[in-house]
């Protein structure tokens, strides 16, 4: 069962950040209308709200280079929280910017998992 769950972690960032850092707008397919997220303390519910978010960020490229991935499997029948610790590489900025990220990700009844909480926050000093 751990390692199941080790293992949809790591499929689950590898793929999130992938699309985040080369199709941004398909990251929509992995949230739902019950889906919350918070960035940087603001608040946001639902897909459309969330991926409004994410594709009217003020950079449009970016590299996620990611150090950890921690998971554990949630109350939630099948659920799994993953914490994610990484940087960030934005262009023409020389000084990485490291960031925590922790997804609560929920089955569906089609056998993959959809983004119920989602958590960012840029980790300064």
């Amino acid at each position: 069962m751990e390692e199941q769950v080790e293992m949809v972690g790591r499929a689950f960032v590898d793929h999130y950040y992938l699309l985040f850092d080369s199709d941004r707008a398909s990251l929509s397919a992995l949230y739902q209308p019950t889906s919350m997220l918070s960035f940087e303390g603001q608040k946001i519910f639902g897909v459309d709200d969330i991926s409004a978010k994410l594709n009217q960020l003020s950079f449009d490229q970016c590299k996620h280079l990611i150090s950890t991935i921690d998971s554990q499997p949630s109350s939630t029948t099948g659920g799994i929280v993953v914490f994610v610790s990484g940087s960030l590489q934005l262009p023409g900025e020389e000084h990485l910017l490291r960031f925590s990220q922790m997804f609560h990700l929920i089955p569906t009844p089609q056998g993959s998992f959809f983004v119920q909480n989602d958590i960012f926050r840029l980790n300064y000093g």
